[in-house]
């Protein structure tokens, strides 16, 4: 695993998300309230809608997103939809240092790349 540099804090809306493109699949880095900085894949357990154009709402542990497609509400602490929906997506390490956000991928060729 390695640790690489995806923007500014400040790149990532408030309460919004922005996609990382990687060669396993999107990655949606969230700021929650608080500046409080999550990683999941781009991908709804329920039917892969794209958590990241869902709406952010709540900080710290407890934020969470809302699938745009069918509502569901995913924590964005550890991937898990929030009952009485069931399924998970992957989570992904991600820090803020020095007011960049960085994110920890498996070491591939390329890296990876805001925006995909």
């Amino acid at each position: 695993m390695a640790w690489q540099k995806v923007c500014p804090l400040e790149d990532i809306p408030l309460l919004g998300a922005r996609v990382v493109a990687h060669e396993g699949g999107a990655i949606a880095v969230f700021r929650a309230d608080g500046d409080h900085v999550f990683a999941l894949r781009d991908a709804c357990p329920h039917k892969g809608g794209p958590l990241s154009q869902g709406i952010v709402h709540g900080s710290g542990e407890s934020a969470r997103v809302t699938c745009p497609l069918h509502g569901w509400n995913v924590e964005l602490a550890t991937g898990s939809a929030c009952a009485p929906d069931a399924g998970c997506t992957r989570r992904h390490a991600v820090r803020v240092e020095d007011g960049a956000v960085w994110l920890e991928v498996q070491e591939q060729s390329d890296p990876v790349r805001p925006g995909g």
